[in-house]
């Protein structure tokens, strides 16, 4: 599980592409403080699994779903990727439940500043904008922000000076593609009401509540 508070930006340094899967090789710094084998790194908010670690780069695969369903896929030697390590029991919750699952993807076809702050617009379907609310969280390339208007097909929101400094939302430009994730409790709730018998005591018992 992440937060979505970016640790570092890192860079692609090997891309090995299957017929439907990847093998990228990214180096960062921050993050290898205590980055064993095994664990999880979020990846422009996909999370992926250590196989290697070398030299300050370590070594993950992409399998065919997450390709399908991210922009993994278009990553070259020398893009520049956001990375966090997976929330410790001792870490600050600054941000909001993040799991690294992707549900799809988004395109900016809005960029403005408003005196310190820049606006972005995003394009999505109906299956990701269905989970959107006003002031709710949504993760972008594994940035845990917050939606500040809802139109039909599309989102906006906001970042500081300080977001656009510490993560890749710098480099993005109208067009671009980014990872969305929406907020995992939206989908819970979802899934509770449409069982035939909607929310019940039993209901909320059963399922830890």
């Amino acid at each position: 599980m992440f937060t979505g508070i970016v640790e570092e930006i890192g860079q692609i340094r090997a891309v090995k592409k299957g017929a439907k899967s990847a093998t990228l090789t990214i180096q960062g710094n921050v993050i290898f403080s205590d980055l064993k084998l095994g664990d999880s790194v979020a990846t422009n908010g996909v999370c992926l699994t250590v196989t290697e670690i070398k030299n300050n780069q370590f070594t993950a695969d992409i399998m065919n779903e997450t390709l399908a369903r991210s922009s993994m896929g278009n990553l070259n030697i020398g893009s520049y990727v956001n990375l966090e390590r997976a929330l410790s029991a001792k870490s600050r919750f600054g941000g909001h439940i993040v799991l690294g699952h992707i549900d799809g993807v988004g395109k900016i076809t809005e960029i403005k500043k408003d005196d310190n702050a820049i606006w972005y617009t995003i394009k999505t379907n109906s299956n990701l904008m269905r989970y959107m609310i006003e002031k709710g969280s949504i993760t972008i390339d594994g940035i845990s922000l917050t939606v500040a208007n809802v139109e039909r097909d599309n989102f906006s929101f906001s970042i500081i000076p300080h977001t656009a400094k510490e993560t890749i939302l710098y480099q993005r430009k109208i067009g671009s593609i980014v990872n969305l994730e929406n907020d995992i409790i939206g989908k819970y709730i979802e899934k509770f009401i449409s069982t035939p018998k909607g929310i019940t005591n039993e209901l909320l018992q059963e399922n830890g509540f």
